[in-house]
């Protein structure tokens, strides 16, 4: 008895904690922590999911879409260039620059209704939607008029700009065939936007596939049963879009937009002046990014052996250019992301969505770096199956690689831009960076230091893009989003 009563005396007094040595308690304390950080990272996972699933909700069909819409020029340019050196040097410089140099400044122009819709349809002010795009269409139809002598005059125009006689002749008459290929832009570009900022992304890849079903065949037919040549390569381009802006017109007047489309309004002619210098800003801030490209195909032909060194530059710039309709997407998605978040008065998820969107698309562009470095030698071969031209396309096989690398960063941050209404700003940035420090330092290299094209595009993308895109990155970086989100819920 005695001493099983010292046992129990013993067990009372004995710590609480006696069974637990003291690394036994750090380890249930680790253990803890190690359980709050796996928690973490689910909810991080779970968010990035969720914030890539509403991403890729847009950036899909946009992808198909843009990469659908740009493949009729593609196509355009590959019928052309069977025909011939000359015929693909005035396609080229016909779809890279005059084409081109439009596109830029209307597509760039309608991007204001990103800001626009976007966030009027995450404030729920749906009415205004429809005010908005009927307003972009006065507003780009007006500006297609002023572009038109860009159309008319191509030839003298490029023959002043120092393009080959020969060349720049062709050019102005497959210019002029192209003229509602142009009137076309005023009208697309705005319903396609209409229809991102609210989500209806489905009905644009549709559209765009009927659109290309019809290009190929049209091109087919107008090529080789009725040869018409490269007039007949440019014409086209203008049924294919007008399918394609007709198809997106009807499924918005027809139903397929009750809430957001109102029918036609008188409201469209108010406001137009501030809708004006949105526009404007969205226009140049794009605008200044694509006419950079074309300025380089321009420089390049004022080189020696101009039709070789033009031909292989303009095949990397559409290369370039198809591959960059998948960070357009990326841009047009991030806009809409970031302005529906805005509108909602959600600015923390408007910064998150604007890492996902950066995240992703740098992944994509790494995949296409690689995907040209491994087949440099045989990209050419989609366009042309001249020598000379093939082997001035693979010498500058690694610049267009950086091209894209870089091009898989800057259109998402301009995206964010869009999104949060600070074009003029990202215009600003554009004029300095692209024109103050990457031509001249594009026009030293292929000049001065004689490095010819290869000198002209390196000193355009590593003076220009590059410090751009630094720029606009801390931008973001340093972006007060609490702050616009306040902005924004004043609007609305």
């Amino acid at each position: 008895m005695p001493s099983n009563t010292n046992t129990a005396l013993m067990e009372a007094e004995a710590p609480l904690l006696a069974e637990y040595s003291a690394s036994d308690v750090g380890l249930k304390h680790e253990n803890h922590d190690v359980e709050l950080i796996d928690e973490d990272n689910q909810r991080l996972g779970r968010r990035v999911w969720i914030e890539s699933t509403k991403l890729w909700h847009i950036v899909g069909p946009a992808i198909f879409s843009r990469v659908a819409s740009y493949s009729m020029l593609v196509i355009t340019q590959a019928f052309a260039g069977h025909l011939g050196d000359l015929e693909l040097a005035a396609i080229s410089i016909a779809n890279n620059v005059i084409v081109g140099f439009d596109f830029g400044l209307l597509l760039g122009m309608a991007s204001a209704l990103e800001t626009l819709c976007g966030q009027a349809f995450g404030a729920k002010n749906y009415y205004m939607l429809g005010v908005y795009m009927q307003r972009s269409w006065i507003v780009l139809f007006l500006c297609c008029i002023l572009l038109l002598p860009l159309y008319l005059f191509a030839s003298p125009v490029l023959k002043l700009l120092g393009q080959p006689t020969d060349v720049a002749e062709l050019c102005g008459i497959v210019s002029m065939a192209m003229i509602p290929l142009h009137f076309s832009f005023a009208f697309q570009f705005p319903l396609q936007r209409f229809l991102q900022s609210q989500l209806k992304t489905g009905v644009i890849a549709w559209v765009s596939l009927a659109a290309l079903i019809v290009h190929i065949f049209v091109s087919w037919f107008f090529v080789y049963r009725l040869e018409l040549g490269v007039v007949g390569t440019a014409i086209t381009l203008n049924f294919s879009w007008w399918v394609l802006t007709f198809g997106l017109f009807f499924y918005t007047i027809c139903g397929g937009c009750p809430i957001t489309w109102g029918g036609f309004s008188i409201e469209a002619f108010s406001g137009l002046w501030e809708f004006i210098k949105l526009s404007a800003a969205s226009g140049v801030m794009l605008c200044l990014e694509n006419w950079y490209y074309r300025i380089l195909i321009l420089m390049t032909g004022n080189l020696q052996n101009a039709k070789i060194a033009v031909d292989a530059l303009s095949i990397c710039m559409t290369i370039n250019g198809w591959e960059m309709m998948i960070p357009l997407a990326f841009f047009a998605a991030t806009g809409v992301r970031v302005a529906n978040e805005l509108g909602a008065g959600n600015g923390k998820a408007a910064k998150f969505a604007t890492k996902v969107a950066v995240m992703t698309s740098v992944i994509i562009g790494l995949f296409f770096w690689v995907l040209i470095m491994m087949f440099h030698n045989e990209v050419g071969y989609i366009f042309t199956t001249s020598k000379p031209v093939l082997t001035e396309v693979n010498k500058l096989s690694l610049l267009l690689a950086f091209t894209i690398l870089l091009n898989s960063v800057q259109p998402v941050l301009s995206g964010v831009a869009v999104g949060s209404g600070w074009q003029s700003y990202v215009a600003y940035i554009n004029l300095g960076c692209y024109y103050l420090i990457g031509v001249p330092l594009g026009f030293l290299m292929g000049w001065v230091f004689h490095q010819g094209v290869m000198g002209i595009w390196a000193g355009m993308i590593f003076g220009g893009t590059a410090v751009q895109t630094l720029i606009l990155g801390i931008i973001t970086i340093r972006c007060d989003w609490e702050k616009r989100q306040r902005r924004q819920a004043c609007m609305y």
